[in-house]
């Protein structure tokens, strides 16, 4: 009998041990990079022979001559520039107008693309701008019925790769947002949402904002003078304090001075579009910090003209030159047959129309230090994201990309981008997309055991 005793005693205590080594969680797997030269963006300096050890999908630490732990995951950047990854902090990802069969007209665009086409239209350029080394978007507005959080929640979830994305929701706006719809249109066919929430009153603004939040919006936009009624100060302020409420931040498309004005004055927390502010404009937004996403189209075989290219470079050079907190932002929403490689004839992605905004930075004559820290670090900062991701700093999620050459000498090295990790997973690795980690059926990531905004 006490020989039973005794094995059902031992028997007991090593199935506790049994359970208690299955409750522990196992250890986050460790990556150890090895970066020829890493720079950071906002002192615009680089440092040489640095090691970045990732542990899960955050960085461990970072420093020359690290111990590089036994079993960890080696990757040799040593020939490359390593630096974070970058921001297109005002984007249109589910819209997609073209010169035929719409000739470039809006209506026509929403009516012919339905959401869920816009929305794979989304999940296709997401993965693009990744490949080109594009670790956050701002997508705000045009974007059909929520096809922008619904992005953010799938990529989130584990169910695609993509860049981690701040989605506005439909833009907000006074009656027609930017439309100038019929009677027809307007009354019977509901011709404005989704593309635009109409909200006149102040009760239909709290309500608006509200009803994006709810539905996964992380930042909120609104339509300031899409109409010449407009919103006023009072009205804007009050946007700011009910996003606030859902931890949002707010950014105004302006198209007057009359209307950017007003933003300023309600101090809105980014101004969208630069082409109607004035160098009185850039000084006041300097003083009271806003940040601008100018939207900077460059002068291409397939977009722009020369004069407004040059009222482009002016504006970016005066906005610059007087500090206004500058984003590389670039109000992609368009495709035309010209979009082709003028050397090779192939077609560019969507992620090599992005970078080659670089042409309106560099015309401009911004220095490349300036223009790393407006794609990156003013990038994290306008996206409201910059207490832990971005910098490449201990306890950050790891999101880190490699380049040839410097593009602290040549700011257009970052057209060559060789390596991509986004929260701690190697999206692309000699050149080459390697994405099949971030394709799974699940366990799908619900944060606090359900999905939220």
């Amino acid at each position: 009998m006490k020989r039973i005793w005794v094995f059902l005693y031992t028997l007991s205590i090593l199935l506790i041990g049994v359970v208690v080594a299955q409750a522990q969680p196992k250890a986050a797997p460790i990556t150890a990079i090895k970066a020829g030269r890493l720079i950071d963006p906002e002192t615009g300096t680089a440092s040489t022979s640095q090691v970045i050890l990732v542990e899960g999908e955050k960085i461990k630490a970072v420093g020359p001559n690290l111990t590089i732990p036994a079993g960890a995951t080696v990757i040799d950047l040593s020939k490359l520039t390593m630096l974070p990854g970058l921001v297109d902090a005002h984007t249109h990802m589910a819209l997609t107008y073209k010169e035929r069969p719409e000739n470039d007209y809006y209506y026509l665009t929403y009516i012919t693309d339905s959401s869920p086409l816009r929305a794979i239209q989304a999940a296709s350029n997401a993965i693009q701008l990744l490949n080109s080394g594009f670790t956050v978007v701002r997508d705000v507005g045009n974007n059909a019925l929520y096809a922008d959080t619904a992005l953010r929640q799938a990529i989130e979830q584990g169910w695609l790769p993509g860049p981690t994305l701040i989605p506005s929701g439909p833009m907000i706006g006074s009656t027609g947002g930017q439309f100038w719809p019929t009677p027809e249109m307007y009354k019977y066919h509901n011709i404005m949402f989704p593309e635009y929430i109409d909200a006149n009153s102040p009760d239909e603004i709290v309500r608006a904002v509200r009803e994006n939040m709810l539905f996964g919006a992380r930042t909120i936009k609104l339509c300031i003078d899409c109409k010449p009624w407009g919103y006023s100060v009072d009205d804007i302020k009050l946007a700011i304090r009910e996003a606030a409420k859902g931890g949002c931040k707010v950014e105004g498309h302006v198209q007057t001075p009359e209307g950017a004005q007003r933003a300023i004055d309600a101090g809105i927390y980014i101004i969208a579009h630069g082409d109607a502010l004035t160098p009185e404009h850039h000084r006041q937004m300097a003083e009271k910090g806003i940040f601008l996403t100018g939207t900077d189209t460059p002068f291409t075989p397939y977009r722009g003209s020369e004069p407004a290219f040059k009222k482009t470079v002016a504006l970016l050079r005066d906005a610059w030159e007087k500090k206004v907190p500058l984003t590389f932002s670039t109000d992609f929403d368009y495709w035309n047959d010209r979009m082709k490689d003028e050397k090779t004839g192939e077609w560019l992605t969507r992620g090599d129309l992005t970078i080659d905004f670089l042409k309106t930075w560099k015309e401009a004559g911004i220095p490349a230090a300036d223009i790393l820290r407006a794609m990156t670090i003013n990038g994290y900062k306008a996206a409201d994201i910059i207490q832990g991701r971005g910098p490449i700093k201990p306890g950050f999620f790891a999101d880190l990309i490699a380049v040839t050459g410097d593009p602290l000498a040549d700011v257009d090295a970052l057209r060559s981008v060789q390596f991509v990790m986004k929260n701690g997973m190697v999206f692309k690795r000699d050149g080459v997309m390697v994405p099949e980690k971030f394709f799974h059926p699940g366990p799908v990531r619900t944060p606090n055991g359900r999905w939220t905004r």
